[in-house]
């Protein structure tokens, strides 16, 4: 099967017994039209996603992204996806992609039409950026204040700050931003000076000779790569921790990096034009961890 392949699924309830979803599933032409005008994903970008890597046909990370896009339908008040029929629906677009190389796959939960059926569901997988050379010279940061203090999520919930949803607006706003400023990424800031995530990844820094990454939260994704990469670094011996990190800790870090589940492990070479420290050989073994995953 050939690139792109997508996947829509009709969604049964979470507590269904059922255990074959084959009729659930409908393959359909990557470039044929698939969703209705008045579709709320589209519209107001009322929605929740998950994209895993699948490297040498090998899904990576399915529980714990599975995990995480049901703790975005509670906090949306979506219906709560079946996780055996999320389960089956990605063996069985894993059986029908190409076996070698990079792909993301990209499953998606929308609240769907508001008159119509609901809620719409739908699976896409391509072939993955090509990240090797970003992987080797690492990215340029600027940190950019989310325009939140700390602790917001949990005084107004109703930002469904600790949910993946569709709306990115903000966060391709940040890159643009970025790159307008003569950098790759963002590192985005509470508004009272601590360390929250990227737009599209997870924070990791080297701090004292432990590696810290700034506490899951109802701000904060607790992301799937930065939790194999802490597997990684403990299994070597080393000490991680999850707490809050100032952006004066993070300037002053012995190195950063942004992990994702695509793009992998990055080294973060500068800082708002400050330089970092980097380390190389960490960052090629936890990449070559990473890839080496077969679940």
């Amino acid at each position: 099967m050939t690139l792109p392949f997508t996947l829509l699924i009709d969604p049964v309830p979470a507590d269904s017994t059922r255990t074959d979803f084959a009729e659930t599933f409908h393959e359909m032409e990557s470039t044929a039209p698939a969703l209705r005008v008045g579709e709320l994903s589209t519209q107001r970008g009322d929605g929740i996603f998950e994209t895993l890597s699948v490297v040498n046909g090998h899904p990576q990370e399915v529980e714990p992204h599975i995990s995480r896009l049901r703790n975005s339908a509670e906090i949306c008040e979506l219906p709560v996806p079946n996780a055996a029929q999320w389960r089956a629906a990605i063996a069985y677009a894993v059986d029908r992609i190409p076996s070698e190389g990079e792909l993301a796959l990209k499953f998606v939960l929308s609240r769907g039409v508001e008159s119509g059926p609901a809620p719409t569901a739908w699976l896409h997988a391509t072939a993955a950026p090509d990240y090797r050379a970003v992987r080797e010279r690492g990215v340029r940061v600027v940190t950019l204040d989310r325009g939140y203090p700390r602790g917001v999520a949990e005084q107004a919930p109703w930002l469904l700050m600790g949910a993946k949803t569709l709306s990115y607006a903000i966060n391709m706003a940040a890159i643009r931003e970025a790159r307008r400023r003569g950098a790759d990424d963002t590192i985005f800031t509470t508004h009272d000076g601590y360390v929250m995530e990227g737009p599209t990844s997870s924070v990791i820094i080297r701090s004292g000779g432990v590696y810290v990454t700034p506490a899951p939260s109802g701000a904060i994704l607790h992301g799937t790569t930065q939790q194999s990469v802490f597997e990684y670094l403990e299994g070597a011996g080393e000490k991680t921790e999850y707490r809050d990190v100032t952006v004066e800790e993070l300037r002053h870090a012995g190195s950063v990096w942004l992990v994702s589940s695509v793009r992998l492990a990055v080294a973060v070479t500068a800082i708002d034009d400050q330089p970092c420290r980097t380390d190389v050989d960490l960052t090629r073994s936890l990449n070559a961890y990473l890839l080496a995953r077969t679940a």
